[in-house]
């Protein structure tokens, strides 16, 4: 298997550029320190890249990534992305809402507090400009895509629902791995999960 990062998989699906032979994209939700620590090694060690999806809010704290490794993770050329600012479940998203930042309840659109702010944020830190997107849970819905499209992202990621046939690019499909699971495990539920 060889390992694709999102633009690859973009200019596949809009412009069907090829893709190499056993092409694999290996992502990493929520900013965990771990994912730096365990997961940039073992990618290092089989020359993958991988696409780690952040969740700002937790930039910087106890167990999560810091700046500094966000930017080294994109410097080495893992594609560094947008999972929200706090893990907002992106179907309950409101145009108004009250939510509680730093102990202090504030009226927030939930679309630029969730979709812009991580954005600019991962743009800042990595000095790259921010594409794609992960929903929270694999959750979306359809008013979800033309937030995206307005915030200049191409492609959205959900999990084990069926791809919308209008806006294929906003509900690409991925799949969760057990860390229980074997290798052939692994294999098996990709080969049907991705027929």
């Amino acid at each position: 298997y060889q390992t694709i990062l999102p633009d690859q998989l973009y200019d596949y699906l809009v412009k069907g550029t090829a893709l190499p032979e056993k092409p694999v994209m290996v992502t990493f939700d929520d900013t965990h320190e771990e994912q730096f620590v365990v997961g940039n090694t073992e990618l290092k060690k089989h020359g993958f890249k991988g696409v780690y999806f952040l969740m700002t809010i937790s930039i910087g704290r106890p167990r999560y990534m810091t700046k500094e490794m966000i930017k080294q993770l994109a410097d080495e050329g893992h594609d560094v992305e947008a999972h929200t600012w706090d893990h907002h479940r992106a179907d309950r998203y409101k145009m108004v809402n009250e939510v509680e930042i730093r102990g202090v309840k504030k009226q927030v659109n939930d679309f630029e507090l969730q979709l812009s702010e991580p954005k600019k944020t991962i743009e800042d830190i990595t000095g790259k400009k921010i594409e794609y997107f992960a929903y929270p849970f694999g959750v979306w819905s359809p008013i979800d895509i033309p937030e995206l499209k307005n915030r200049g992202y191409k492609l959205a990621f959900i999990l084990s629902t069926k791809r919308d046939s209008t806006d294929p690019l906003y509900t690409v499909r991925r799949m969760i791995v057990s860390p229980t699971w074997s290798a052939q495990g692994v294999l098996r539920v990709m080969s049907s999960t991705f027929k």
